[in-house]
Parts: structure tokens; sequence; C-alpha cells
């Protein structure tokens, strides 16, 4: 028979292991800068994600069937929207990008606040 003392124990022990657990969130792989406040610029957030994301086939020159680079602030600048367009597309369908699959929301958010505030360097 089980101890009430054990039981409290138990318990106890269990609240805390689940209490520190963090959240299994897509969104906890990708460091997004905290801009609350602050511009989003190419430089300061979106080169990060471009160069993660992007440029291991649309370098300079292209690779992999890429049909164009986007290796600097005007290439990405240029293509701003077709880039959210492209990312913001579901696994699977045609012209989803990247092609490894789909990035969490909250990235995919930091390209649309950067095109939504100018698309500043």
């Amino acid at each position: 028979m089980i101890s009430k003392r054990t039981i409290i124990a138990f318990a106890a022990l269990a609240s805390i292991s689940i209490a520190g657990c963090s959240s299994d969130s897509e969104d906890d792989l990708i460091e997004i800068p905290d801009n609350e406040g602050e511009l989003v610029t190419y430089t300061g957030d979106v080169k990060a994600i471009i160069d993660g994301s992007c440029v291991g086939c649309h370098s300079d020159p292209p690779e992999n069937g890429a049909p164009f680079a986007l290796t600097n602030f005007s290439q990405v600048s240029s293509r701003a929207s077709s880039i959210l367009t492209a990312m913001s597309r579901a696994n699977g369908s045609p012209a989803a990008m990247p092609p490894s699959g789909r990035l969490p929301q909250s990235t995919i958010d930091v390209i649309s606040q950067w095109i939504a505030e100018g698309t500043q360097e």
C-alpha cells in the first residue's frame, strides 16, 4: 500500500516537472527577434531568415533550379511580395518555398511586417 506521504511527494514532483516543460511549438526552433515598437529591417531581421532558408538555392549564381539570386537587399526587396507569397503557401503547394517545408508563422510574420513597414534596409 502506498502511503499518503508518497502520493503527495509524487504529485509535487510531477507538478514541478510539468511546469518546467516548454512548448513544442516550431516557433521555438527559430530565434525571432523581439521587435515590439521597432521597425523590422533587412539587415537586422530579414537577412538572417533569407540566408538560412533561401540562399542555399537562391545563391549567386542560383543553384538547384532557382531562377534568381536572393543574396542582397536589392534582390530581396525587389521580390519581397513574391517571397512572402511563396513562403505563405502550404507544404506541397506549387511553388511553396522553401521546398524543405513551410517556415513557422512567426518567421513569415517578420517578412510580412517588413513589407508593411516599407522594406527598410
